[in-house]
């Protein structure tokens, strides 16, 4: 389970561009299938039907080892000008599972090779800058149950640590729900149990991918 990194679901996010009078919309947006990607970009076709270009590529991550899924379209732009400078900024970023779009208002004048590479790769960069990315990483889930004193106590030690607290349930006793990295896992209980001294019940479950926000 190699860590990767990617945006916060159901967020769209935006960029823009304008070059000599054309206008570079670009749109970026979480996609875990390409028939999700493929439906984005019909949707920002319809969003900007009286617009002539809509480039775009994606990355979909490859499951259990296979390769990723990774796709670009010039929409009618010269060959190399916009679909593969779109996933350069994409894959220069090491995102993957997303589709980016950028749609193209021409402007008038004719702005050459070098500068739609340089137009559409802007667009795209500002939509990037703009997102906010998480990384996936590999982390064990565990269920820490305890004693209401000892909350805030639990708290600091996920707060000042590497882990994340997934849910916290209230009945009796105070349960969390705890995501640490593997490596970390004797870490984490042995804190746990000296700070608590021992009362405290730990449990783990499975190594999952959970988003850690870098951005």
């Amino acid at each position: 389970m190699i860590p990767y990194k990617t945006l916060l679901e159901d967020e769209v996010y935006s960029g823009e561009l304008v070059e000599k009078k054309s206008r570079f919309i670009a749109a970026l947006t979480y996609v875990d299938t390409a028939d999700k990607a493929a439906a984005f970009l019909a949707s920002e076709k319809k969003k900007y039907y009286d617009a002539k270009h809509h480039c775009s590529a994606y990355i979909i991550r490859g499951e259990d080892g296979a390769p990723d899924i990774v796709h670009s379209s010039d929409d009618g732009e010269p060959s190399g000008t916009a679909g593969r400078p779109i996933l350069d900024v994409i894959s220069g970023a090491g995102l993957k599972n997303v589709v980016l779009v950028v749609t193209r208002y021409f402007g008038g004048t004719l702005l050459g090779t070098g500068g739609l590479v340089r137009a559409y790769s802007g667009a795209a960069a500002d939509a990037v800058a703009n997102a906010a990315i998480v990384e996936m990483r590999p982390m064990l889930k565990c269920e820490a149950v305890f004693d209401y004193a000892g909350e805030p106590k639990v708290r600091r030690i996920i707060s000042d640590g590497e882990y994340v607290l997934a849910d916290t349930e209230y009945t009796d006793k105070v349960k969390f729900f705890i995501s640490t990295p593997p490596e970390k896992e004797d870490e984490l209980r042995d804190t746990l149990v000296n700070t608590l001294a021992g009362n405290v019940t730990f449990e783990t479950g499975d190594i999952e991918f959970s988003p850690v926000m870098i951005k």
